[in-house]
């Protein structure tokens, strides 16, 4: 008997449907993250301080242009799941062919916007002197890789919308296996530095890129995917963009708010911007797990709508906001408890530590907030409604950030002062969410209930 990958969402007992669903999820979030976080050990250990600093000053520049994108498989997932709960198998098909068809796309639009927008971008955010030409070389690498990432995340997406969060997995190991071994070749034998550690992570997309599509391909349920057949459905790319494209706007808005702390701290100068560069990256990993409910909740959600099992919503974001609370707790303060030990991973230089500390100490303690703020907004998203989130995250994160780096932290230029913003803009935002969904659930259910 052939093995299922699916997983009906709408039925059974929750939560350990929501673990089974989320572990493979959180494992996969932490290979992506293991695929930068390679680079940037094996560039700060083999190439030096500048090379590593090089790496990490692209990180918020890069999420500002590939979340976007990113953000609108979010769209995919929700229509997929929605038609995947109602059963209708044709929805299905249509959708799945037009996500791919969008990430092809955005990809290659990515392409040239990150070869261009490089230099004047990483200018505009005062890179140090030292750094910026590595950086702009490693960027500009990176983004030839981009339609194969495109693909990749949006073939995750539609089989997370099915229940199947496994085989994304075991293709992301794949795919890890190979980016490791092409940092060691690049970088530790060739001596190829920035460039190398790109073109390892490029080769290592393109793998996780071709097994995604070729699983599709392979697969003989709803999900199955006919390339012969393959075309563009206007009517679910709009319906795609429609919860996608606030979805991606909300990420553009977050890593807006980023890209001015970046350049904050680069005006500490390039030490600084390693610390910052090293513990941010341990934080990923937190985040990356809490991350892993987020898209739980939009999936379980989605289909639960799709079947109209409206009082299994409720459950769902109850259980979400419970695991999610205790894994931000957790590892956060973990990483902050193990900080030292950790960022030697990164950097021998005790300078480069002490700066990440100081990151970990404000940040990495408090980072539960951040992953019960992105269940909310995944909830109310998964119901259809994904302008409400976007339009609180620009007025709770980007707003509230810009104006406290212009007045707080212009008064006290410090680092504490800087990092204080994360926390205080999470709280803000939890409790608009929070109302949000009251409003939003109020519409959707009440039809139900009455």
């Amino acid at each position: 008997m052939k093995r299922s990958y699916e997983m009906d969402l709408c039925s059974g007992p929750l939560l350990s449907k929501i673990l089974l669903f989320s572990l493979p999820l959180i494992l996969s979030g932490v290979l992506q993250l293991l695929f930068n976080a390679t680079d940037i050990v094996v560039v700060g250990k083999f190439a030096g301080s500048n090379a590593m600093a090089a790496v990490g000053s692209t990180t918020s520049l890069f999420n500002l242009l590939v979340n976007s994108f990113i953000g609108i498989s979010v769209g995919a997932n929700v229509l997929v799941a929605r038609h995947y709960g109602e059963r209708d198998y044709d929805g299905v098909q249509q959708t799945i062919q037009t996500a791919l068809l969008t990430g092809l796309i955005g990809g290659t639009i990515l392409i040239v916007l990150g070869v261009v927008l490089a230099r004047p971008m990483l200018t505009l955010m005062a890179t140090p002197d030292e750094v910026i030409d590595q950086a702009v070389l490693y960027m500009q690498v990176y983004f030839i890789g981009m339609p194969a990432t495109m693909i990749y995340n949006f073939g995750a997406a539609v089989l997370r919308a099915v229940g199947d969060t496994r085989r994304p997995l075991y293709f992301l190991m794949a795919a890890g296996v190979m980016n490791v071994l092409g940092d060691l070749l690049f970088v530790c034998l060739l001596g190829m530095g920035v460039a190398g550690t790109a073109i390892a992570t490029v080769l290592s997309q393109c793998v996780s890129a071709a097994l995604t599509v070729l699983c599709l391909v392979k697969s003989d349920g709803m999900c199955h995917l006919d390339l012969r057949r393959l075309h563009f459905h206007m009517d679910k790319f709009l319906r795609i963009m429609q919860v996608g494209l606030p979805a991606g706007m909300q990420s553009v808005i977050f890593n807006i708010s980023n890209v001015l702390i970046q350049s904050s701290v680069n005006s500490f100068g390039a030490v600084t911007v390693a610390g910052n560069t090293a513990a941010a990256n341990i934080e990923g990993f937190v985040y990356i797990s809490m991350n892993a409910l987020y898209q739980t909740s939009i999936s379980f959600t989605s289909q639960n709508l799709g079947a109209k099992n409206y009082h299994r919503i409720d459950q769902t974001l109850v259980r979400c906001m419970c695991i999610v609370t205790l894994i931000g707790l957790v590892l956060g303060n973990g990483a902050h408890l193990l900080g030292n030990h950790l960022l030697h991973i990164y950097s021998d230089d005790l300078e480069v530590i002490s700066f990440g500390m100081q990151r970990l100490s404000v940040i990495s303690v408090t980072y539960c907030l951040c992953g019960m703020m992105d269940v909310l907004a995944g909830t109310i998203r998964g119901l259809g409604y994904s302008m409400l989130p976007m339009i609180v995250s620009l007025i709770g994160a980007c707003v509230f950030r810009i104006i406290w780096i212009f007045t707080v932290f212009r008064v006290q230029h410090t680092l504490f002062i800087l990092y204080a913003s994360y926390p205080i803009s999470w709280i803000l935002t939890i409790l608009a969410h929070f109302v949000c969904y009251l409003i939003v659930r109020k519409k959707v259910f009440r039809p139900q209930e009455t």
